[in-house]
């Protein structure tokens, strides 16, 4: 039986938000309940309940939602399925593998591992949930050697509403339900119904270990010619690496804080396709080719913004360390890095914002010098850029006839964030990079009929959904910047049609049905 929690009820003042602090934007835009489902037949009741009286359901599985969708629903009801968070296997560890959307990925991680010895192709956020993550697209540290969590998924279980209003539970694979299977794929759950499962007939062997490494690079004495070398040298090595196998056990991080923090650094972590890392020469190569960039030669082990793989600093430098030539390394089990932490999701109470980019090739010189000039801004202040490698695995083309992520030719996927906390700072820190991101993409290589956005083209291929930004819907063309310019949003209309008649799963950038 669902938890109810109202606004009388004294849980209700964090139960009704998420963890970015700026939604609800105000009172009046606050759910009226949250439910809490303990089963899937839980969910069923409180979905065809929330329905019969009339109300707007959103559905949580652990908040971490960068947008409104979700917590801003005014009077409606939240119907949260953080406790369906099961994983299980078929007997003796094996296939099938299933995981409710309340699971998070670390204790995914070690079910999985403990249970089977195989891996979820996730992301490094311990406490995101399956739910958003998974029909999202799933990227993670893994994705170069073995793809994204979808390109693995094989059956999704979804509570659809149909014409009469009617709760309809399903069960979609390739076979049975194939259009809104593909959906499932990338196109996110929240736009066709509420999901109460994965299943994966197969899984990638988890890694055995990792090393890890750093570089960092210090502001102070930073001049634009070094910068653009930075970040040329670290866009080439994924350019000219996307289809070489050997280096897809190598994961780039490169977060370019602003001006104002004193440092950035590039993060990696690699493994041997084998799972092991008794050869490191990859590894040590990438990093060679930053010593004329001038890295900080005294930069403790591990320096940068980013949380990589979820652990503290400090639980980095206070691992056994090796070298490898010049190079200090951090060696580790993979299954101890990949479970303990929050990697790079937003702590709850924080407000922030996020906005994405795909990049097919290499930073130019204009690029770079544009986000030197940003980030050198003080309306800057508090900005990342994470640049993450892509590509290897994940660029299979059949996987963008048979999923609902159409980028499979991108060598990098670009997060810009900010985060601050005093609300007063809202008009300030939303400028800032809005600026920024309007700046990187108005340069000679961007569409000229669509400035300041990635639009697809042959040097970007649009934005991530998984990490949504409302402020594209200004463009009219803004399905295109997520799911491409080709057949993949007329897909996705005709099966909300289908299987959403009513628009019941609705939010600021759900897909639109075509009518």
């Amino acid at each position: 039986m669902s938890s109810i929690v109202d606004r009388q009820d004294s849980r209700f003042a964090v139960a009704h938000r998420g963890h970015n602090a700026r939604f609800p934007s105000v009172a009046a835009e606050a759910a009226g309940r949250v439910e809490y489902c303990e089963s899937v037949e839980d969910a069923a009741t409180a979905l065809q309940q929330v329905i019969n009286a009339g109300l707007r359901p959103t559905v949580r599985s652990s908040g971490h939602c960068y947008e409104d969708f979700i917590a801003n629903n005014p009077n409606g009801a939240i119907l949260d399925v953080s406790l369906l968070n099961q994983v299980t296997s078929g007997r003796s560890g094996s296939a099938p593998y299933r995981i409710q959307p309340g699971a998070m990925l670390g204790n995914i991680y070690q079910e999985l591992y403990k249970r089977s010895n195989v891996v979820l192709p996730g992301g490094s956020c311990f406490t995101v949930s399956a739910g958003g993550r998974i029909s999202g697209g799933g990227y993670g540290i893994l994705s170069r050697l073995y793809g994204i969590t979808v390109d693995w998924l094989s059956a999704v279980d979804i509570l659809t509403v149909d014409a009469a209003g009617k709760v309809v539970p399903l069960h979609v694979d390739s076979n049975h339900h194939p259009e809104l299977f593909r959906a499932l794929r990338g196109g996110q759950g929240s736009n066709f119904g509420l999901i109460t499962g994965f299943t994966f007939n197969q899984l990638p062997p988890a890694p055995f270990e990792i090393m890890q490494a750093a570089v960092s690079f210090d502001w102070e004495t930073m001049t634009p010619e070094r910068f653009v070398k930075i970040l040329t040298t670290y866009g080439k090595y994924w350019e000219e690496n996307d289809q070489n196998k050997e280096t897809w056990g190598l994961f780039g991080y490169m977060g370019i804080t602003s001006r104002s923090s004193g440092r950035f650094g590039i993060s990696t972590v690699f493994t041997n396709p084998d799972g092991t890392v008794k050869d490191v020469s990859v590894l040590a190569d990438f990093l060679d080719r930053f010593e004329t960039c001038k890295p900080i030669a005294d930069a403790p082990l591990g320096y940068a913004a980013h949380r990589l793989l979820g652990q503290e600093m400090d639980h980095h430098f206070n691992m056994p360390s090796v070298c490898y030539g010049e190079h200090p390394m951090v060696r580790s089990s993979w299954i101890s890095a990949a479970s303990e932490g929050s990697g790079n999701s937003m702590s709850r109470g924080v407000r922030a914002k996020y906005k994405s980019a795909y990049m097919k090739k290499a930073f130019t010189e204009e690029e770079a010098l544009a986000l030197y000039r940003m980030l050198s801004d003080d309306r800057s202040r508090g900005l990342v850029v994470a640049v993450d490698s892509y590509g290897g695995a994940t660029n299979n083309p059949a996987r963008a006839r048979d999923t609902a992520i159409p980028q499979r030719t991108s060598v990098m996927k670009l997060q810009y964030q900010t985060y601050w906390q005093d609300e007063k700072e809202d008009s300030f820190r939303l400028a800032g990079i809005r600026d920024t991101f309007m700046a990187a993409y108005s340069t000679s290589v961007a569409d000229p009929k669509h400035i300041g956005t990635p639009f697809p083209n042959d040097h970007y291929d649009g934005c991530y959904m998984n990490y949504p930004d409302v402020d594209m819907i200004e463009h009219s063309y803004w399905p295109q910047l997520y799911y491409g310019t080709g057949d993949l949003y007329p897909l996705l209309q005709r099966v909300k049609k289908d299987y959403d008649p009513h628009n019941v799963f609705h939010h600021t950038m759900s897909v639109r049905a075509d009518v």
